[in-house]
């Protein structure tokens, strides 16, 4: 196998919501950094995760230093932020760091909320939009599936995320503790997309009947009001719909503010000193965060969320210890399927090596052999390389009957040692690569 894997990005452990807004990658937007990244000769293939805690790329790399360089210029352009800024926030990950790191997103274990489900879902929509836009290939496609499975497997055989709690629900307790009992309360939820229906739902638990939810697809609107008895209104009535709830939980993917402060004002004004309570929960941010100072206005976006969240959940540490034991393993099985597709240059590499002493000795007793006729010294040529050639046989035959499984990782790395083997070593005539290193190779001619 040719190249390394490459991860970076940013998450809530590394940078504030105001960088992680700027490098959201909605679709669109994530499907022309993709082509960005795969047109560069350095790599090869490439997915992009954004959540609203994270935006990371994992990459198939030739070359890893120019792999992050580029990488972090076309993420700092996106974001119209100067590399030197996002380095500070930025974290980077290589070969089997990046599988652990990419692993432990699929189960939840580095989400702000450990253990949450909606991780799942993400990385899943992110893998597939890559494989739609061609940006995937052999390595990557095995590290996604690999990934998600992990996950599931976590999901299934611990529980850490059993206890149902999302950003959603922490954003309703929230306002709980404000407000009290919500069951009277006035509630528009403003977005009819997943974070719309979870908040729904935390909402009903709280006892609240009445959901207002504004959307820009009213249809999609008027089936999750009727999913949890409310009523839908018009993205244009949201000024009248502010002016009358207590609480707005606002969870759009809008590339866009949706409540600006000037907006606000004037709902301040109606609602004569009745408090309002703005829940964002959206990245990028739908409201302006300068309407913390209006008054009777309290606004919690997802910075304000991730302090809460240490109040509001208890992991059990015996159960996060045994999910990151599941990701170990599942991390280890993966590196040494890693590790096999270099079975195949390294059978030729040693070959190779095995031929090349041959010829040097050949040629270094020439003239010890001037009386030998030119057959004669072809046949000599032809005994030399069979000795060499029945002498690497069995060990040819072990690493070949390995492929895949433990044994292929410690026979690989043992050979490359002893030997002092040339990774580029080229294939040997008659040798056939691996499905996935030949796979790759393909895709790398058709690019370049």
């Amino acid at each position: 196998m040719s190249g390394e894997l490459l991860a970076l990005g940013v998450s809530h452990k590394t940078a504030p919501l105001a960088v992680r807004e700027r490098l959201a990658l909605p679709d669109r937007r994530a499907a022309d950094v993709l082509a960005e990244l795969t047109a560069h000769d350095a790599i090869h293939e490439a997915v992009a995760i954004s959540t609203c805690n994270r935006a990371e790329l994992y990459l198939m790399a030739s070359d890893t230093v120019e792999a992050e360089s580029a990488a972090l210029g076309i993420l700092a352009k996106q974001a119209e932020i100067r590399p030197t800024e996002l380095t500070a926030s930025l974290y980077v990950k290589s070969g089997v760091e990046a599988v652990r790191h990419l692993f432990g997103v699929a189960a939840g274990l580095e989400s702000m909320i450990v253990g949450e489900a909606e991780i799942q879902g993400q990385v899943k929509r992110a893998y597939e939009l890559a494989l739609l836009e061609g940006a995937t290939g052999p390595i990557t496609n095995r590290l996604f599936r690999e990934a998600l499975a992990a996950g599931k497997r976590v999901r299934t055989e611990t529980s850490v995320g059993r206890s149902r709690v999302s950003v959603s629900s922490v954003a309703v307790e929230l306002a709980a503790e404000l407000l009290g009992d919500l069951s009277s309360r006035r509630v528009l939820v403003i977005g009819a997309g997943e974070n719309g229906e979870l908040t729904a739902k935390a909402l009903r638990e709280r006892g609240v009947h009445t959901v207002f939810v504004a959307n820009r697809h009213y249809d999609r609107a008027i089936g999750l009001a009727q999913r949890f008895d409310g009523a839908a209104v018009r993205i244009d009535d949201l000024p009248v719909q502010l002016a009358a709830a207590d609480i707005v939980v606002s969870c759009t993917s809008s590339p866009h503010q949706i409540l600006g402060r000037e907006e606000l004002e004037l709902v301040v004004r109606e609602r004569e000193g009745r408090r309002l309570v703005l829940i964002d929960i959206a990245v990028p941010r739908d409201v302006d965060a300068s309407v913390r100072d209006l008054p009777g206005v309290t606004l919690f976006d997802m910075d304000d969320l991730q302090g809460a969240v240490t109040r509001t959940i208890d992991v059990r540490q015996a159960e996060a210890t045994r999910a990151q034991t599941l990701v170990e393993q599942d991390t280890e099985r993966f590196e040494r399927w890693l590790s096999s597709l270099d079975v195949v240059p390294t059978i030729a590499s040693l070959r190779a090596r095995g031929n090349s002493i041959v010829e040097q000795i050949l040629r270094e007793n020439e003239s010890r052999w001037e009386s030998l006729s030119e057959a004669d010294r072809k046949q000599l040529g032809v005994v030399a390389r069979a000795v060499v050639s029945r002498m690497l046989h069995e060990p040819t035959m072990r690493l070949k009957g390995a492929v895949g499984e433990e044994s292929a990782y410690v026979y690989v790395h043992a050979l490359r040692e002893l030997f002092g083997l040339d990774e580029a070593a080229p294939t040997l005539e008659g040798e056939q690569p691996a499905a996935a290193v030949t796979e790759l190779e393909t895709r790398r001619r058709r690019r370049g």
